[in-house]
């Protein structure tokens, strides 16, 4: 564990975020930091497509929302 120094800028993105995923700031950074190095691994896959590969392996499963008709 270590000190990792960002922009001021960032850490407030961070903060924000990190409200509105109930998360700490730390975690929030280290999902994104997580998700970000996911991407770069993982240049063909969306973000919607990695969020299920890491859930499944997780052994988290949900199913799908059906669109009901008006």
């Amino acid at each position: 564990m270590g000190i990792v120094n960002i922009d001021d800028d960032l850490h407030d993105q961070l903060r924000r975020a990190s409200k509105v995923s109930c998360r700490s700031i730390n975690a929030q950074a280290a999902f994104w930091i997580k998700v970000g190095m996911l991407c770069e691994i993982n240049p063909t896959l969306s973000f919607t497509e990695i969020m299920e590969r890491e859930l499944g392996s997780a052994g988290v499963s949900a199913q799908s929302l059906a669109l009901s008709e008006a």
